[in-house]
């Protein structure tokens, strides 16, 4: 192809597309061109051989990689697969794209911080997360800016859908199975529906769209806080998701105890403050994050509709 051609705009390559953001992408990628959905079944985010040949068999446009290993618990006995999937892949991705000089969106998490600060974490506050969850997805961002190419990082924060495996969907079962919930109150964070997540995405990607792909200038790289604006601890999340219930009247719950972290130990540590502020991706992209109550009423329309 000679210098300055114009040639069909590849696909955009979506990984982890059975997840609850990958669903939610699917749908919020699409006016923006044909998407390449990978699932787990397709493609294993651990095979690093696999990935390479999944990119430059499809030859993308844009990568969108929403793939990752979630269990936080889990991660500290499978250390090594955690950070194949959340360190090694991302890196992959990001060479990958690089060769191709094409975009990268990768999703990290608020649990790369320690919870110690007390006030909203920004994009440049010193990161130390406090477990091997987070210390993979820290290593995976650090892989994704390594590779030199177009990237936006966005690190979001406790997220949830009207479907999928999640905090929402766990306390709405509960609450139809007992009578009392006991849910911790001594952590606090920003619940971000995935729906928000993937339309951020999709409007950041439509901004930069070409009639060849897409061109990300080099000052827009980087990382970006992707949450909605508030704070809540999961007991108070859980409090306002069985309010908001469409089929309240089939809960046996009545009570919702507020427990310490210390009453509910798990294998990894939970930062104990990791609200996230979305500023810089508002001012950057022109965006409006909605509040946290708002996403939820959002999500708990979609929950009535299922």
């Amino acid at each position: 192809m000679t210098a300055g051609a114009r040639h069909e705009r590849g696909p955009l390559l979506l990984t982890g597309a059975d997840g609850q953001v990958g669903w939610e992408l699917r749908r919020a990628l699409a006016p923006l061109g044909t998407v390449v959905a990978l699932r787990r079944a397709d493609v294993d985010l651990a095979d690093a051989a696999a990935l390479r040949a999944a990119i430059r068999a499809h030859r993308p446009s844009a990568v969108v990689n929403a793939a990752a290993y979630t269990a936080v618990d889990g991660a500290e006995s499978e250390r090594e697969l955690a950070f194949a999937v959340n360190a090694v892949a991302p890196g992959v991705l990001a060479e990958e794209s690089a060769r191709l000089g094409v975009p990268l969106v990768h999703y990290s998490t608020d649990y790369v911080f320690d919870g110690t600060k007390g006030a909203p974490y920004t994009e440049v506050d010193p990161v130390a997360p406090l477990g091997a969850y987070g210390e993979g997805k820290l290593a995976g961002d650090e892989a994704v800016r390594r590779a030199g190419g177009p990237h936006l990082v966005f690190r979001t924060s406790w997220v949830y859908a009207a479907r999928g495996r999640n905090f929402l969907r766990t306390m709405l079962r509960l609450a139809r199975e007992r009578d009392e919930l006991r849910v911790v109150a001594d952590q606090t964070g920003v619940p971000t529906p995935a729906r928000l997540v993937a339309e951020v995405t999709a409007q950041v990607l439509a901004r930069h769209a070409t009639a060849d792909g897409f061109t990300l200038p080099a000052a827009a790289s980087g990382v970006y806080n992707v949450a909605a604006r508030g704070a809540a601890t999961w007991h108070a999340f859980a409090t306002a998701i069985l309010a908001a219930d469409p089929r309240r009247a089939e809960q046996r719950c009545r009570v919702v105890v507020p427990i310490t972290t210390a009453d509910f130990p798990t294998p990894a540590r939970r930062p104990a403050f990791s609200v996230l502020d979305p500023s810089k991706l508002e001012r950057a992209f022109g965006l409006r994050m909605p509040g946290w109550r708002e996403g939820l009423a959002l999500v708990m329309e979609e929950v009535g509709e299922t």
